[in-house]
């Protein structure tokens, strides 16, 4: 029976929108405006471990669209999960939080953001699909990179930042 409880488990419990917030300080004059809007788009992804064996994971995007050189419209959206992930190898772990979750997470969030784009009354915006892999290793880089540096504390927070002093 013991064999039994160190069978490793990852379920997710939650999948929820943490935040979704418009900014449209052009309208109504930009709706005037002919010319396609250019977007801007800014993903992040944390990780935050809420009790033994339970994690939150986020993705957040920030997407900014422009015309005519003025805002048309910002929106920032934060989709978050709350997934059980318990006796797993250390080694697997992380990979699992920073790319596991937020491929389940992330198609929630580019929905959310799609009919908060056309509530506002824009035409449709379908944000790209992301792999989570890539952005993982540019992370584990850019951080290796920071304590190679010797930036910093070498501490880093669950969102992948620097320790402060």
């Amino acid at each position: 029976m013991a064999d039994e409880n160190q069978q490793p488990v990852f379920q997710i419990q939650r999948i929820y929108l943490k935040d979704l917030s418009l900014e449209q300080p052009n309208s109504p004059a930009i709706f005037l405006e002919q010319e396609a809007p250019n977007m801007d788009v800014a993903v992040d992804v944390g990780v935050e471990q809420l009790a033994d064996g339970i994690f939150e994971s986020t993705v957040t995007v920030t997407l900014t669209a422009k015309t005519a050189g003025k805002v048309a419209f910002l929106i920032e959206g934060k989709q978050a999960g709350i997934f059980e992930a318990r006796h797993i190898p250390a080694e697997q772990l992380d990979p699992l939080l920073g790319i596991g979750c937020p491929n389940i997470i992330y198609p929630y969030l580019r929905a959310n953001i799609a009919d908060m784009v056309t509530r506002a009354g824009f035409p449709p915006v379908h944000l790209s699909e992301i792999n989570f892999e890539v952005f993982y290793q540019q992370r584990l880089q850019a951080m290796a990179q920071q304590q190679q540096g010797g930036a910093g504390s070498g501490l880093v927070m669950p969102d992948g930042s620097p320790a402060a002093h």
